[in-house]
């Protein structure tokens, strides 16, 4: 017969408390939350903006992100969660977080979008381990009217990023420097 000692014991509890918490997201319901509030946001998009339907229809893969939050006095950072949806069905869900410094106070939330305009954008944005918006990538802003403008359609671009449904106290929105990781919801 073996006897555990005190300090194994607390040991193997301390063990199971931490596995415990360590959710691997079998069972849960955020993925089915994930992927309402990206269909909200897809819906939104699309109404308010219906050119971006053209842009969705060549694009190879979209990742949705429908609410970023940003903060920020002095140090900053912004946080959010999407999916990556191939022919509008999720393929993948991932993360974005970005960490800033300067001259800045106030909070917001936006969402975006970006829309994979080659096989190898998409391609390299799925295969790496933590993924960051290039040089190479086009910023396309909705004018006042709601249109995307025809040069976004036609950009040859390799990822065209969305940024739209910005609120709060911070003027404009980056993706300068955010970082997407592959992610279990």
């Amino acid at each position: 017969m073996t006897h555990l000692s005190r300090r194994s014991l607390l040991a193997m509890g301390g063990a199971g408390l931490t596995l415990a918490a360590c959710g691997n997201g079998i069972g849960n319901t955020g993925a089915a939350e994930l992927d309402a509030r990206v269909d909200a946001t897809r819906s939104f998009l699309l109404n308010k903006y219906p050119g971006t339907a053209e842009l969705e229809q060549k694009a190879l893969g979209v990742l949705w992100m429908p609410l970023m939050t940003e903060a920020g006095f002095g140090f900053g950072g912004s946080y959010g969660r999407g999916a990556l949806r191939i022919n509008n069905v999720t393929v993948d869900y991932y993360s974005a977080a970005s960490a800033s410094f300067g001259l800045q106070i106030g909070a917001q939330q936006y969402a975006h979008a970006l829309f994979f305009m080659t096989p190898e954008s998409l391609a390299s944005f799925r295969r790496s381990d933590g993924w960051q918006l290039g040089a190479d990538a086009r910023y396309a802003l909705p004018d006042g009217g709601g249109a995307i403008n025809a040069s976004t359609l036609t950009s040859t671009a390799p990822v065209i990023a969305l940024v739209f449904g910005q609120s709060g106290l911070i003027a404009g929105a980056s993706l300068a420097g955010t970082k997407y990781t592959r992610i279990i919801p």
